[in-house]
């Protein structure tokens, strides 16, 4: 399985810690989040992962350089500040030649989440790993989903219908890579690409049956949006590395 993560972004809610680094760069518990990402990556099992690179690329090669948990790459977006991720997701689409996993730059999760994810039979060609709270808030990526199917995925969703919040990871099986990587290139050539969210081709495809759900409710993720997320991530990693040493 290959893992796709999404790392092009500035993150500018972050500034002035991401003035010269990427978002993707920032330490937490002692590494840059990156580097999470890949260790727990290596740790469920995923073969190989391909990083694509925008803002200070040159930052996040040196943190895939010195990786040897699994084999790791980088391809960079020239237009990584002219687009949102469906279009860094449409540059990388040529890595999508067969079962492969995105994975949001910004997202932290322990390796039992990719795990459960990989092991996941939503019975859909794509799977898309989710959590429920008791509150959403317009920043959320909310979801709608009846049993393990997902018929809706965005911000803007009625809360009352809402029953869940996608984490920022999918794997992508069978029809699944041909139905994204076209989607894509449909949304690129005649739609508004350049502005859209890949979550907004999810949810094309969710509305024509085509997507199911992996609930990981109990395990360890976070979301670094802003400074208050990272001062979470950063109690998250210590839970983490408290765990490994007891």
């Amino acid at each position: 399985m290959k893992a796709i993560i999404l790392s092009a972004g500035q993150g500018r809610r972050l500034l002035p810690l991401t003035a010269q680094t990427p978002k993707c760069a920032l330490r937490v518990g002692g590494q840059e989040v990156l580097r999470w990402q890949l260790q727990q990556l290596a740790l469920a099992g995923v073969d190989e992962a391909v990083v694509v690179t925008g803002f200070r690329a040159d930052v996040v090669d040196d943190i895939v350089a010195s990786v040897d948990d699994l084999p790791v790459r980088t391809l960079y977006n020239p237009f990584y500040a002219a687009s949102d991720n469906l279009g860094t997701c449409w540059l990388a689409r040529h890595e999508m030649d067969g079962p492969f996993m995105i994975v949001n730059g910004d997202t932290l999760f322990e390796a039992a989440i990719a795990r459960e994810l990989l092991a996941a039979d939503s019975g859909y060609p794509i799977t898309l790993a989710t959590d429920a709270k008791a509150y959403y808030d317009s920043d959320d990526m909310k979801i709608i989903a009846s049993a393990r199917q997902l018929l809706r995925v965005g911000k803007t969703l009625d809360v009352a219908d809402v029953n869940g919040e996608s984490i920022g990871m999918m794997v992508f099986r069978g029809a699944g890579v041909a139905l994204f990587r076209h989607k894509l290139e449909h949304i690129m050539r005649h739609g508004d690409g350049l502005k859209r969210w890949y979550l907004s081709a999810i949810d094309e495809l969710a509305q024509q049956g085509e997507v199911g759900i992996c609930p990981i409710t109990g395990l360890s993720w976070c979301e670094i949006d802003d400074q208050r997320d990272l001062e979470n991530a950063q109690g998250v990693v210590a839970n983490w590395q408290l765990a490994v040493t007891s």
